[in-house]
């Protein structure tokens, strides 16, 4: 039986923006719970701000939920600090620099491996899409080249954060759907979750579940797309 609990934002602005809701907040303090007292913060999807102002904000933010927060572009030590981390939180940004920083610090199999052995891991946005096989299905531009798309691999499926069906007036690029028919069209047997605005997945152990108002959208090549909504099970999507 496996020992994962992931929760996985598809924005993280809810959380630490500049007005976090109390939804979001609530989900939060829910899953890390009382016995974590120390989150270990994952800053390298910033790009134009620092590390240490992504930091600062994530400090703010989880130290008013009553959790200390630790960056790991503090330490010296970068694995031996994942393999002693009470819970692990992966911040947004842009996701080939979160992923090219998780490589060059050396933490890709020993976040793996730590939240294998139960430390919780919180994710937004970008460090949702990390916990992914790969991080083919992120919205972001390539802005910097990781040596490669393979990422944690916490969940057998791919997300991609931000979903939205909306399309804008007179815009005459693909639609989101489009470009996710694309990718499993390549990727055949690979369930793609689109997780909108305001909704998260909880993991926990082998099972799964859609927390939010709103249904999430599954993609798998052979099917049409298809809206999951919160009260469905979402069991399959663990095999």
């Amino acid at each position: 039986m496996s020992n994962k609990r992931l929760l996985l934002l598809s924005n993280g602005s809810e959380l630490v923006g500049d007005e976090p809701n109390e939804f979001a907040r609530g989900a939060v303090r829910d899953f890390l719970g009382a016995d974590v007292r120390r989150v270990l913060f994952v800053p390298f999807a910033a790009v134009v701000r620092t590390y240490d102002e992504y930091a600062a904000r994530v400090r703010l933010r989880f130290g008013a939920l009553g959790y200390e927060v630790e960056s790991i572009h503090e330490a010296k030590d970068a694995p031996g600090m994942v393999g002693r981390a009470e819970a692990i939180a992966v911040g947004g940004g842009n996701t080939f620099h979160l992923l090219r920083g998780l490589y060059e610090a050396g933490v890709v199999e020993a976040i793996r491996a730590r939240v294998e052995r139960g430390a919780p891991y919180v994710g937004w946005s970008a460090g949702s899409n990390v916990a992914c096989p790969t991080i083919k299905t992120t919205n972001d531009m390539p802005v910097v080249e990781p040596p490669s798309f393979r990422a944690l691999g916490l969940v057998p499926f791919q997300i991609n954060p931000h979903y939205t069906d909306e399309q804008l007036p007179n815009h005459k690029g693909e639609t989101r759907d489009e470009r996710l028919a694309e990718f499993v069209h390549a990727n055949p047997g690979v369930r793609v979750v689109g997780l909108r605005e305001g909704t998260m997945l909880r993991v926990e152990g082998a099972s799964v579940g859609l927390v939010g108002g709103k249904p999430a959208r599954l993609f798998l090549k052979g099917e049409g797309p298809r809206d999951l909504a919160p009260e469905d099970s979402l069991q399959f999507l663990l095999r």
